[in-house]
């Protein structure tokens, strides 16, 4: 294999390391959209849509300033700090199923941890922009510096530090998704939008979807850790 024109032709064994992340995450992917589909084709005894389950939950934790509203696309759901907005796919926001309100639930999780100030949330937000940047400018950072330093370039450390942080994002998003799903499980029990075994259902739909974060968590670590094989152990004189 042929690597950047700077090591001429050669095998790169480290290529496993991103084929074990992008099989992760599509197995992952499609874990979460058969689970999906098979339980938004399940209506709610109570039959209430996402849109009101996500208005009920709220209200019942006392959060008024909190926006339910639809967004284009699929599995587009996600809570906006910046606007107090619970943000729900338009399949998600009109349909009565167990999936849907599932879905709705676990991003008014999200309001509620924001309602609360929780650390893990507000440390996510926090490193939001410094990870975009950092995954966004670890490559090109990288192949500058091996082009104009070699392997010892400062640039190619910075490239390294930079992607570490967007595998740190990876980290923190994790326990934050668990957390929201066990709040929406157990308030949807208490506040009585489901019930017996719809409860069980919705945690099987939250629960593959927590598979594609440790999926996107599995890839970061693997992708960096190709990076510190390829890069982080060389120097020009080896």
């Amino acid at each position: 294999m042929y690597y950047g024109g700077l090591m001429g032709y050669y095998f790169d064994p480290t290529w496993i390391l991103v084929i074990i992340g992008a099989v992760l995450s599509m197995a992952a992917s499609a874990k979460v959209n058969s689970t999906f589909n098979k339980y938004s084709k399940v209506r709610s005894m109570t039959g209430m849509t996402g849109e009101d389950a996500a208005k009920r939950l709220l209200n019942s934790q006392g959060i008024y300033d909190v926006t339910v509203r639809p967004v284009k696309g699929q599995l587009t759901d996600h809570y906006d700090p910046r606007t107090k907005t619970v943000n729900l796919s338009e399949s998600v926001f009109h349909s009565t199923s167990v999936a849907a309100i599932g879905v709705a639930a676990h991003e008014c999780g999200h309001a509620m941890q924001d309602n609360v100030g929780y650390v893990p949330l507000k440390l996510r937000g926090a490193i939001v922009p410094v990870a975009n940047i950092g995954s966004q400018a670890a490559f090109p950072l990288i192949i500058i510096g091996v082009l104009i330093g070699g392997m010892g370039s400062p640039l190619v450390n910075i490239g390294l530090i930079l992607f570490s942080l967007a595998v740190i994002f990876q980290l923190i998003t994790f326990p934050v998704e668990l957390n929201a799903s066990r709040r929406a499980i157990t308030l949807l029990d208490q506040v009585g939008i489901l019930g017996g075994q719809e409860v069980n259902q919705t945690r099987k739909v939250l629960g593959a979807a927590a598979l594609t974060y440790v999926a996107a968590l599995a890839a970061s670590v693997l992708q960096l850790l190709r990076l510190v094989i390829l890069f982080g152990g060389r120097r020009d004189n080896d």
